[in-house]
């Protein structure tokens, strides 16, 4: 089993990767799987130019970009996936820009051609994407999800097919000693959480999805917190 890990954010030490690497220990720990090859790319360190629609990628048809930087590396790794998972923090709502160039680089994979599925029309894909599982891990420093991850929810699942999607909310926690409690209990149901996911044929039950996203203090507590107390 190939996984490849789109390390999206651009610290060190990512809050999210903590984790998405819990996620990864128990999907390396399920009964049963296949071995468990991780490619982890940390994009930040990657040159990924903007994509500059030039349509060169269209015209040659290679699914490979014309332009000569870290891009074409990754797009071999990605073709070659079984699972794909994207670990990025939420920036203004979104993917951060050096991981949205890597998604809008993505565009060698498909044709010009159109087709509408599901009601969205889309351009064909020119190899067999119903082969890769996707999971999006993204953390935010909200101490809520709803309403915050929407306009990216609407963008994934425009993007990908066989999706599953994490939110967490207060993932500052998780890289602070005061709370190393709560970040070990948040990171044990992550790990249980990769081992459902290889064990039940690359899902996620509605109840696990909604333990991994459930506040690890209150509201209330979190933002008297970040306000300084006021």
């Amino acid at each position: 089993m190939n996984v490849l890990v789109l390390n999206g954010s651009p610290k060190k030490k990512s809050d999210t990767m903590v984790l998405t690497s819990a996620f990864l220990r128990g999907m390396q720990s399920a009964d049963g799987a296949d071995p468990v090859r991780v490619d982890v790319i940390n994009v930040i360190e990657k040159d990924v130019m903007p994509c500059r629609g030039c349509f060169g990628c269209w015209k040659t048809g290679t699914g490979n970009c014309v332009m000569q930087d870290d891009q074409n590396g990754i797009l071999s790794l990605y073709r070659n996936a079984d699972v794909l998972i994207w670990s990025f923090p939420l920036y203004c709502y979104g993917m951060p820009s050096h991981l949205k160039a890597v998604l809008d680089r993505t565009i060698p994979l498909v044709s010009m051609r159109m087709e509408v599925v599901d009601g969205v029309t889309r351009h064909v894909p020119i190899m067999d994407f119903s082969k890769i599982h996707t999971v999006v891990i993204s953390g935010c420093g909200f101490p809520n999800y709803e309403h915050n991850f929407e306009g990216l929810d609407l963008q994934l699942r425009n993007s990908f097919g066989n999706l599953t999607t994490v939110y967490v909310p207060e993932t500052p926690l998780l890289n602070i000693p005061a709370a190393s409690p709560l970040a070990l209990q948040k990171a044990a149901c992550f790990e249980r959480a990769g081992r459902e996911y290889v064990e039940s044929g690359f899902k996620l039950s509605p109840v696990t999805i909604q333990e991994m996203q459930d506040l690890m203090i209150s509201k209330e507590e979190y933002l008297k917190n970040v306000n300084g107390g006021v």
